[in-house]
C-alpha cells in the first residue's frame, strides 16, 4: 500500500475531538490588565510566551475598530476610524490590540489581515477549535511608526475568510479589534515616525498573491519631493501547495513524492523602478493545522498568531525618487508557485525644511538569487527510494546613494549578507515515508550612514533555523502513524554605533519545539483523525537590551495541556515585564 504523500492529509481533516477540554482564562493579556487567570495550569486554551508591547506611563485612550465581529463567511468587515480626540497627540506609542476566539467544534486555521487606510496593520492565522470550550487568544503589535494613519480620519477593513455549514465545519470566530493612543511628555517623548505609509497595491487590493517566480507586483508612487529616507516593511505568507515551502523538494522528484515543488528556498525580492532593490527571507511560519495539528496545542508556532514584518531599508534609492515622476516598487517570491500572500508598506520620512532633496544610487550589486542544489534520491518506478536533497543560497551585496538635505550630504550604504542552506533525508518504502529536513536561514544586515564628517551603523542579524522530522508508518490494520516534531527559532541581533562605539544593543530569541504522534485511521470512506499521544511542547522566549530591559517566560506542555510557566529566569538582573 502506498502511503499518504507527505503532509497531503494535515490540511484537509480538520482538528477536533483529540484534545482534552481546557480550563477558563486567558493566553496573552494588555500590560495594563495581566492576571493571575492569565496561563492556568492544565489548559488547552492558547498559550503563547510572546510579551506585550511595553507602554508608557502617560495618559492613553482606545479606539475599537470592531467589537465581538464574527466571522462566518468570506466578506470583509468595514469600520470607521476618528482620531481620539481626548488623546491628539503627539504620540509617545500606538498599539494594535486583537482578542480572538473561536466556538468549539470543527474548523480549519484561518488567516486574518486588517487594512487601515489599505495599509496592513495586522496579519496573523487563528488556532483551530477545541472539541467542547471556546478557545481565545490575545495579540499585539507596536504601530508607532505608523502613527501619520492615524491623525486622520480613515475607513478599513477585517478580512478573516471563513466557512461555516459545508462539510462539517461549524466553528465561527469571533474578533475585537482596538487601537490604544499614548501622549507623549517629557520623560515619554515622541519618536520621530514615518511622515506617510503607502501599501503597495495590485488593481487596489492591498493583499498580494504571488503564484509563481515569475509573477512581481508593482505599484506605482509619485512620492513627496523631500522623501530622504524609505523603507518596505514585508510579510510573505505561504499558502496551498507550498504551505511547508520548507519541506519542499526538487522538481525532478517531487511529483514521484507527491511533495511540493520548486526546493525548500524561498526569498522575497524588492525592485525599484525595475532594477534590484533588497531581498526579506521568508520566515518558516507553521500553521495550527501545519505538519500535524496535535503538535500545536497549546502552544502554536513562533509568530503563528501575529506575524512579524521585515524591514527592507530602500534609503539609498532616496534621491532617484524625488524628481516628481512616477516610480514603481516590485514585491516577488523567488520559487514560489501556488501560493504566497504578500503584504508590504512603504514607509516615507521627509525633510520638512527642505521643499525637494535631491540626491542619487551610487552603488547596487544585487543580482538574482542562484541556488545550488544537490540530489542523492533515487527512486524506483513505484516511488521509493532513499536519499538527501540539499539546496544552498548565498547572496552578498551592497547598495548605497545619497541625498543633499537640509542639515547636509547624508550617504547611506546597505550591505547585506544571507545565507541559506537545507538538508533534506527522504526515505520512501511501502510502509513508511520519512523525511527529516534541516534548515538553516542566516542574514546580516548593515547600514552605515554618513552625515558630515560622522557616521553611525544599525547591524542586525536574523536567524531563522528549522529541524523537523516527518515518520508516516503504515500499521498491520491499515491505519497510519505519524511520528513529528519540529524545533523552530526566530533569533535577532541589533547592535547601534556612533563613529564606532556602541550605544545600543538587543537581542530577541524566540524558539518552540513540540513533539506529537498522530493516528489515522482507515474506515470504508478513507482515513479520519484519530486520538494523538505522546505529546509534549515547549517554548522559550527571552529578549535583552543594554538599557536593562530583560524578558522572559517559558511554557511547557504535555499531553496538550499547560504543564508549566517560568518567567524571568533569564534576565540576569531580575527585571521582568
Amino acid at each position: 500500500m502506498r502511503l499518504y504523500p507527505l503532509l497531503a492529509q494535515s490540511r484537509t481533516i480538520a482538528f477536533t475531538a483529540l484534545l482534552a477540554t481546557g480550563l477558563a482564562g486567558s493566553t496573552m493579556c494588555s500590560a495594563q490588565a495581566a492576571s493571575s487567570s492569565q496561563f492556568s495550569i492544565g489548559s488547552s486554551l492558547e498559550a503563547t510566551a510572546e510579551p506585550p508591547v511595553l507602554r508608557p506611563h502617560t495618559k492613553h485612550c482606545e479606539v475599537t475598530l470592531l467589537a465581538d465581529q464574527a466571522f462566518d463567511d468570506f466578506n470583509n468587515k468595514n469600520f470607521n476610524f476618528t482620531p481620539p480626540a481626548d488623546c491628539p497627540g503627539p504620540w509617545s506609542k500606538v498599539v494594535f490590540t486583537g482578542d480572538f476566539s473561536i466556538q468549539p467544534g470543527v474548523q480549519f486555521d484561518r488567516t486574518g489581515q486588517i487594512f487601515f487606510g489599505g495599509v496592513n496593520i495586522y496579519f496573523g492565522t487563528t488556532a483551530e477549535p477545541l472539541q467542547s470550550r471556546t478557545d481565545t487568544w490575545h495579540v499585539e503589535r507596536d504601530l508607532t511608526d505608523y502613527s501619520s494613519l492615524f491623525k486622520t480620519a480613515q475607513t478599513g477593513y477585517a478580512s478573516l475568510g471563513n466557512i461555516v455549514g459545508t462539510d462539517g465545519l461549524n466553528s465561527i470566530i469571533f474578533g475585537t479589534f482596538k487601537l490604544e493612543f499614548y501622549q507623549a511628555n517629557f520623560a515619554n517623548p515622541a519618536p520621530r515616525t514615518a511622515d506617510a505609509v503607502l501599501p503597495v497595491q495590485d488593481g487596489g487590493n492591498s493583499s498580494l498573491q504571488i503564484n509563481s517566480s515569475t509573477t512581481e507586483v508593482e505599484q506605482s508612487f509619485t512620492l513627496p519631493r523631500n522623501t530622504e529616507a524609505a523603507y518596505l516593511d514585508v510579510i510573505a505568507q505561504s499558502q496551498n501547495a507550498e504551505e511547508q515551502w520548507f519541506f519542499c523538494v526538487s522538481n525532478d522528484i517531487a511529483s514521484q513524492l507527491f511533495d511540493c515543488q520548486n526546493t525548500a528556498f524561498r526569498e522575497v525580492e524588492i525592485s525599484v523602478d525595475g532594477k534590484p532593490a533588497g531581498v526579506a527571507p521568508v520566515y518558516p511560519w507553521i500553521y495550527t493545522g501545519g505538519l500535524d495539528p496535535g503538535l500545536w496545542t497549546p502552544i502554536p508556532g513562533v509568530q503563528t498568531l501575529n506575524f512579524i514584518p521585515y524591514r527592507v531599508d530602500l534609503t539609498p534609492f532616496a534621491g532617484t525618487l524625488n524628481d516628481g515622476q512616477p516610480h514603481t516598487v516590485g514585491v516577488s517570491v523567488f520559487n514560489a508557485y501556488s501560493y504566497f500572500t504578500v503584504t508590504a508598506q512603504l514607509l516615507l520620512y521627509e525633510d520638512h525644511r527642505r521643499k525637494q532633496v535631491t540626491g542619487e544610487l551610487t552603488e547596487d550589486t544585487l543580482t538574482a538569487p542562484n541556488p545550488s542544489v544537490t540530489n542523492t534520491v533515487t527512486l524506483d518506478a513505484n516511488g521509493l527510494g532513499s536519499g538527501v536533497v540539499t539546496v544552498t543560497n548565498t547572496d552578498n551585496f551592497t547598495i548605497a546613494g545619497y541625498v543633499d538635505t537640509s542639515h547636509g550630504r547624508v550617504k547611506t550604504k546597505v550591505e547585506q549578507q544571507l545565507h541559506f542552506k537545507s538538508v533534506a533525508n527522504i526515505t520512501s518504502s511501502a510502509t513508511a515515508y520519512i523525511q527529516d529536513n534541516v534548515n538553516t536561514s542566516t542574514t546580516h544586515a548593515k547600514t552605515t550612514t554618513f552625515e558630515g564628517p560622522l557616521f553611525t551603523t544599525k547591524e542586525t542579524d536574523f536567524s531563522y533555523p528549522i529541524s523537523v522530522s516527518y515518520a508516516q508508518q503504515l500499521q498491520d490494520n491499515g491505519d497510519i502513524s505519524v511520528q513529528s516534531s519540529v524545533d523552530q527559532k526566530y533569533q535577532r541581533e541589533e547592535t547601534d554605533t556612533f563613529e564606532g562605539f556602541p550605544i545600543f544593543h538587543s537581542s530577541t530569541s524566540n524558539e518552540v519545539s513540540p513533539t506529537d504522534t498522530a493516528l489515522f485511521v482507515l474506515s470504508p470512506t478513507g482515513y479520519s483523525l484519530g486520538q494523538n499521544s505522546n505529546q509534549s511542547s515547549k517554548q522559550s522566549y527571552v529578549y535583552e537590551d543594554s538599557l536593562g530591559n530583560c524578558y522572559s517566560r517559558t511554557l511547557t506542555v504535555t499531553a496538550n495541556a499547560l504543564t508549566g510557566v517560568k518567567d524571568g529566569t533569564a534576565c540576569r538582573h531580575g527585571f521582568h515585564w
